[in-house]
């Protein structure tokens, strides 16, 4: 059993920034991709950002492209959040599965964060 914890998020106005990071308890991220996926209030969650274990490969959706880097070093995977706007609001989950395929849908990741509120003010 994998468990991940986040930290993190916080309250930062239009503009800012803000960096989470995901860590697993008890074991490293050897061959587990890593992936951010946010939900916000009334809405599904959503893919953000993924990274395969060899750090070969990254995803984003389009609205972060450009101003969210994911990283990690196979202890931890962090979420560096640039340019940050409203729309950013959510809880922000980190995520774990199996093997170096990126993968954007929530169904095929194996451990789940307990989730880090992130809040943008306008």
């Amino acid at each position: 059993q994998v468990q991940l914890v986040e930290s993190g998020g916080g309250l930062v106005q239009t503009g800012g920034s803000l960096r989470l990071s995901c860590a697993a308890s008890g074991r490293t991220f050897s061959h587990y991709t890593m992936g951010w996926f946010r939900q916000a209030p009334g809405k599904e969650r959503e893919f953000v950002a993924a990274r395969s274990w060899s750090g070969g490969g990254t995803s984003y959706i389009d609205s972060v492209k450009g101003r969210f880097t994911i990283s990690g070093d196979g202890v931890k995977v962090d979420l560096q959040m640039d340019s940050l706007r409203p729309e950013d609001t959510a809880v922000y989950y980190c995520a774990a599965r199996r093997g170096d395929a990126l993968a954007v849908t929530s169904g095929r990741y194996d451990y789940w964060g307990q989730g880090t509120q992130v809040t943008v003010s306008s």
